[in-house]
């Protein structure tokens, strides 16, 4: 089975589950499989991504995995900790269907519940298709010791963010242990929480996209990025300080965001768009709000590598820290062409399982890249003055 842990999961689904069960119980979703790169699946592998799926209602945390939850985790409170002994994944909540080369994947039930599944399904997907298909990892110790040895060259902070589309759970493991052999220092952790646990290092995440999509869809696109930075902030009270900045584009979010969550946050996350560009208007709008850039920090995340993270930490220059997390050019550079898929949150309902749909869609700094129904994305353009 490809999903063997409970905590081989991003820790950003954690962090994102608590605050929707504080302040959003009631709250029921849909989300659903987007296959941007049009990778043809290969016969009968909806049948057995559902022997995958199926599997997963047998994990449960272990005692070592509480352990180490509530020695790094210290935002999530004992209360949430006990919640997470007792949850089972539904399979029920997945419906998975197959035409042809064409897969879907759709996700539905209580958002508490069903935020658990996007992460782990992804690994299943791109995991169970190179199996499928007979890939075989090449040059994983060899590639992986240069990168890291490049990184600390460069004086680069950066994280493992790599478990959504890493070629195998083995692979990912053997990146993340050469990474911390041979950057030191420089290697500051994972988003995984199982292989956190595993090197004894700091999980690392904080929000997602759909917390922005949800309070787009239920409060208006206009009242989206501060409604979820201040609901963030009821939740966790300072920690977990890392703003995702593009779910309504940069500008957008820029518009809004408050001189008191500027200062209160410790930084934003590029995630789509020029990252030079980026840089500058994060820079210029502490410097317009009288706030230190260096006190600040961007956390770099988009379609990174060694050449991307050098170019942006010579135009930043050390006027704002900068940190990298880097995905899928570690987990998946093995010698094949890594799938590019998404799942997102497509509709909601607030607060009664009957009520009407409201739709979820999510713009970004690169147009080609938007999701959700279109009518709807054209709406938000409209509404945020993005037309």
């Amino acid at each position: 089975m490809i999903i063997k842990h409970f905590s081989d999961n991003d820790l950003y689904k954690f962090s994102v589950m608590l605050a929707i069960q504080k302040l959003y119980p009631w709250a029921y979703v849909k989300y659903a499989f987007t296959n941007r790169g049009g990778t043809q699946f290969p016969e009968g592998f909806a049948e057995r991504m559902k022997e995958e799926v199926a599997f997963m209602a047998n994990l449960k945390m272990t005692k070592e995995e509480k352990k180490f939850i509530k020695k790094r985790c210290y935002f999530f409170d004992p209360v949430f900790v006990d919640f997470l002994m007792g949850y089972r994944y539904d399979p029920e909540e997945v419906t998975i269907t197959q035409n042809g080369g064409d897969l879907s994947v759709v996700i539905e039930g209580y958002w508490y519940r069903t935020v658990l599944w996007e992460v782990p399904l992804m690994a299943i997907i791109s995991e169970l298709y190179f199996k499928m298909t007979g890939a075989k990892p090449e040059g994983v110790e060899e590639k992986t010791k240069a990168k890291a040895i490049a990184l600390k060259d460069l004086e680069a902070d950066y994280s493992e963010f790599g478990t959504r589309r890493r070629f195998s759970f083995d692979v990912q493991d053997e990146v993340i242990g050469l990474l911390q052999k041979h950057s030191g220092e420089y290697f500051k952790g994972t988003s995984n929480m199982y292989f956190a646990m595993k090197y004894d290092t700091i999980p690392i995440g904080t929000m997602p996209h759909e917390w922005f999509m949800y309070h787009g869809a239920f409060f208006g696109y206009r009242s989206a990025n501060i409604k979820a930075l201040e609901a963030w902030v009821d939740v966790y009270d300072g920690s977990l300080g890392i703003a995702l900045t593009d779910t309504y584009t940069t500008d957008s979010f820029f518009n809004s965001f408050s001189l008191k969550q500027a200062k209160l946050f410790d930084g934003v996350r590029h995630d789509s768009g020029d990252p030079l560009t980026f840089a500058d208007k994060t820079i210029e709008f502490y410097k317009q709000n009288r706030i230190d850039p260096v006190s600040k920090t961007i956390v770099f995340s988009d379609s990174l590598n060694i050449e991307a993270v050098k170019a942006i930490k010579d135009h930043v220059a050390g006027r704002i820290h900068d940190t990298y997390g880097i995905g899928t050019f570690f987990s998946n550079d093995v010698g094949v062409k890594a799938l590019n898929m998404v799942i997102k949150l497509i509709d909601i309902k607030a607060h009664k399982k009957d009520a009407d749909f409201l739709q979820a869609v999510k713009l970004s700094d690169v147009p080609g890249k938007h999701t959700g129904d279109q009518k709807e994305i054209q709406l938000s353009k409209m509404t945020l003055g993005l037309e």
